[in-house]
């Protein structure tokens, strides 16, 4: 499970590092770009919602629990874009993504190639 940190003393906001790493990619181009929206996430355990208005003078964090990069899915991250320039904003439905990421459907990591091994001059 990853988190994202939004404000200085904001709480924690967890979800699948698939996810994460999908949604860091959006909001860093949207903000790079100075533009600003909303993001709205459904609480997992049906008590609600919450929704952060995020824009480029505000602390945001990104906290993966693996070192490795996951494979980034376009299809998903398109999606997600789109939804982030709407006039709703960006909703993550986080029930839904952790279901997703239990049932074994999440995105694979990419394979490593293994490390070539220099060979001294000779």
């Amino acid at each position: 499970m990853a988190e994202l940190i939004y404000g200085a003393e904001g709480d924690p906001v967890h979800m699948p590092e698939h996810l994460l790493a999908h949604v860091k990619l959006v909001v860093a181009t949207k903000l790079r770009r100075n533009e600003s929206f909303m993001m709205t996430w459904r609480h997992p355990d049906g008590s609600g919602r919450s929704s952060v208005w995020l824009e480029p003078s505000i602390p945001l964090r990104f906290v993966f629990e693996s070192i490795e990069e996951p494979a980034i899915d376009h299809a998903l991250l398109a999606s997600l874009a789109a939804a982030a320039s709407s006039n709703g904003g960006l909703i993550l439905d986080l029930a839904d993504m952790h279901l997703l990421a239990a049932s074994g459907d999440a995105p694979p990591r990419p394979e490593k190639a293994p490390a070539e091994v220099a060979q001294p001059a000779a």
